[in-house]
């Protein structure tokens, strides 16, 4: 008996021609948008590493040459900065510390500048060990004080060479970055103030490398920390405290660094 033969019915695959390009399509526009977004967030990262301290350095020196010249004193050559009213809210990425019970007292003292008005450039500070030449402005603000890449100068606190603590806070990154690196500072390296009236001397003592942003007893008339009663001092002096954020890129916690008034030269 004759088997019949099997005919085999082809197949016909019909591919999605249209769906394809969709898909391809649909790839394509992803990957558009996410390198946008990286070119986005690189152009965001040099403002704020670059840009913002171009512009802050440029205007403390600027700031630093016109009190010279409203002193009457010779314009120095000085390098730019290497490099951040009443108190304002802490922010987030604020270098300055709690005021709760930090301001107290702060008098002017013998030979002491009075106080400035609020967000006024009046004195300049220098510390040759990091190579800084900065203003100091009165208050704390970042858009009037700090992200002018100047050195604010903590409200009810003491002026330069009063009796007290001269507590002062800087940006550590960013907005000309004047405090990046006090962690350098070690006792004994100097610290000059000038104003129009004189040139107060500190001397680098203690330094606390890290405490909590409300740490308030860092900048109270005699220094000393809240969050660590052992560091700080004792006795009532004319002091200077420098307060920024560390570690570096964050605002996680303070650094702080003290010295001591140890000589005045009028001018």
């Amino acid at each position: 008996m004759r088997q019949r033969r099997r005919e085999r019915i082809p197949v016909v695959v019909q591919r999605d021609v249209r769906g394809r390009r969709l898909a391809a399509r649909g790839l394509w526009t992803g990957a558009e948008l996410v390198v946008t977004l990286g070119v986005v967030l690189l152009l965001l990262v040099a403002h704020q590493l670059w840009w913002t301290n171009r512009q802050a350095r440029a205007e403390a020196a600027d700031t630093v040459h016109a009190l010279q010249r409203d002193w009457g004193e010779p314009e120095e050559a000085a390098d730019p900065p290497v490099a951040e009213e009443s108190r304002e809210a802490v922010d987030g990425d604020s270098p300055v510390v709690g005021e709760k019970d930090g301001g107290g007292g702060g008098g002017a003292g013998a030979g002491a500048s009075s106080a400035p008005r609020r967000s006024q450039a009046y004195a300049v500070l220098r510390i040759p060990r990091i190579g800084l030449t900065a203003p100091v402005a009165q208050g704390i603000s970042k858009q009037g004080v700090l992200d002018k890449g100047y050195v604010g100068h903590y409200p009810r606190t003491a002026q330069p060479g009063g009796s007290g603590n001269f507590a002062l806070a800087g940006h550590r990154n960013t907005h000309g970055e004047p405090f990046r690196h006090i962690n350098r500072l070690r006792a004994g390296d100097r610290i000059t103030v000038e104003t129009r009236n004189a040139v107060y001397t500190y001397t680098v003592d203690k330094t606390l490398a890290r405490t909590q942003p409300g740490d308030s007893g860092v900048i109270a008339t005699v220094p000393r920390s809240n969050v660590k009663p052992y560091v700080g001092y004792r006795s009532a002096g004319s002091y200077l405290t420098l307060t920024t954020c560390t570690p570096e890129f964050t605002s996680r916690y303070r650094l702080v660094v003290w010295g001591k008034l140890t000589g005045v030269r009028e001018r």
